[in-house]
């Protein structure tokens, strides 16, 4: 019997091995959840990583090592991020409904 693949959001690993993928120690996995950076799920006591977790990891680990950027600077980013993907979304919902609009009224000419 051949086992699924998790899903991006499945959360899988444990902060040690979520540590060691991301080359931190586990007390920066921490930190990063006590800011507010990071929300891995809990089963009991223990935090589970899913691998988009393991991605804001990283993308934490590439804002505050290659560009020097603090952690009040991470989450603003972070905001920001998620304010320009709600924007896209919000974009291409409408992109939708006038390519909708405009097909019906070229229907009715």
């Amino acid at each position: 019997m051949r086992m699924r693949e998790p899903t991006a959001d499945e959360p899988v690993y444990i902060i040690s091995i979520a540590a060691r993928l991301v080359g931190m120690h586990p007390q920066s996995l921490r930190l990063y959840e006590r800011k507010g950076l990071i929300r891995p799920a809990r089963l009991g006591k223990k935090r589970l990583y899913s691998e988009r977790d393991i991605q804001r990891l990283r993308h934490i680990q590439q804002l505050t090592q290659d560009r020097s950027v603090n952690l009040a600077g991470v989450r603003v980013v972070f905001e920001l991020l998620e304010k320009m993907e709600a924007l896209r979304s919000q974009m291409e919902a409408r992109m939708e409904a006038l390519e909708a609009e405009l097909r019906e009224a070229e229907a009715a000419e």
